[in-house]
């Protein structure tokens, strides 16, 4: 029986593909072999030493200690793509926002609440405050081209806009998903001198921390609308308030309002809304439940940030053993040969590295001894082996 801790809500869908048969689930689970967490905060936690696999329904894992995780083999998945479509409509509803004044409109429309006959004659009187320029036939620059980037990308065009993005790193999925009529730009600069519009969708980490900020304002089309539905920290709060003030930037909206943001002209701030879709939220379980599922019981990865991709279907060999260890010369070779030693026949194997950790799935066509075991953890750089 595996035993899962929910830090979360979990959409039931999920959990469903969970057998009843197979898996236990709770909030509160002693020792669990896995979790299934949304946006729980895991870096004050102690780890579970049975713990195998934590999946985060949903994209970003900056609520979960992945170095940490690493060190101890535990294997972290995300669910890439699974609430795409909820934060592409929220943009595409941002890219109006950010034109055509439509949040202070309706603020100002119920300040008139009271003026009784006068109410349609002042709206005709004042609507002039509120007017701005359509989207269509506009520059639209997209920096980050995947599961959102992309279908931002596609619905922008699909609206009339002249749409470039950016992404050096593009996965071959994301461009084959790519309207062919999105420009592929050469650089960040040419994104930021070319667009009406730019819309961000991309990491964070040390390389895109305050990427948006004053030497790059000075780079843009003066009057510039800027969409943060991707990371908070990718924009320099302090730079932007300079750039609306001085209306270098026209608007600037953002998913992840705060203190600063808040105090800022020009800005439409919306609650992290991003994946707030029962549709995202039913999608993101299903992903991150069939994702731990098929790792705990095959030991398959897939969507893992922390260690690569490892396919080896369904498990219908005699025995499995799977190692998760540091990507240094000659470990395959070391495993290889222990098997060999104890006369243990390979029947098929995988072995896929990603940065500093690697890892290796073995069919075999006899048990696995203790010997054998015991030899295989002894060596210098294994972090965690599995049989199932």
């Amino acid at each position: 029986m595996y035993k899962i801790q929910l830090l979360n809500k979990i959409s039931h869908l999920g959990l469903n593909l969970l057998p009843k048969d197979k898996y236990e689930n709770s909030e509160k689970m002693d020792n669990p072999d896995g979790i299934l967490v949304r946006s729980a905060d895991m870096h004050t936690m102690e780890l579970p030493a049975n713990l195998k696999a934590v999946a985060r329904a949903g994209a970003g894992v900056n609520n979960i200690p992945i170095q940490k995780c690493s060190e101890k083999g535990i294997v972290v998945f995300n669910t890439p793509g699974a609430n795409a479509n909820g934060v592409k409509e929220l943009v595409i509803l941002g890219l109006l926002m950010s034109s055509r004044k439509i949040l202070p409109g309706i603020e100002w429309t119920k300040s008139l609440l009271g003026k009784g006959a006068e109410v349609p004659a002042l709206v005709e009187k004042g609507k002039g405050d509120f007017v701005g320029p359509e989207i269509k036939g506009k520059k639209l620059g997209l920096i980050g081209l995947g599961a959102i980037g992309v279908l931002v990308a596609n619905a922008a065009q699909s609206l009339g806009m002249e749409v470039t993005g950016f992404d050096p790193y593009i996965s071959v999925e994301a461009a084959w998903g790519l309207s062919s009529n999105v420009k592929r730009a050469t650089s960040l600069d040419a994104v930021y001198a070319d667009s009406d519009y730019i819309s961000l969708h991309l990491p964070y980490n040390d390389n895109t921390k305050k990427m948006i900020n004053a030497s790059v304002f000075a780079k843009m089309k003066k009057g510039v609308r800027i969409l943060n539905f991707a990371r908070a920290e990718l924009v320099n709060d302090t730079d932007m308030a300079a750039a609306l003030e001085s209306g270098s930037v026209s608007c600037y909206v953002t998913d992840f309002p705060n203190e600063e943001t808040l105090k800022m002209k020009n800005v439409v701030p919306v609650p992290h809304l991003g994946a707030s879709t029962p549709e995202s939220e039913d999608n993101c379980a299903v992903m991150a439940a069939e994702e731990i599922r098929d790792f705990l019981e095959n030991g398959n990865i897939v969507n893992s940030v922390n260690f690569p991709n490892c396919d080896l279907g369904k498990c219908a060999a005699k025995k499995r053993i799977t190692l998760l260890h540091q990507n240094v010369p000659n470990m395959v070779g070391q495993i290889t040969a222990i098997l060999a030693n104890e006369k243990i026949n390979i029947a098929d194997m995988l072995n896929k590295s990603k940065g500093n950790l690697a890892y290796t799935m073995i069919d075999l066509d006899n048990e696995v001894s203790e010997s054998a075991l015991k030899s295989l953890n002894a060596i210098e750089g294994m972090i965690k082996t599995r049989v199932l």
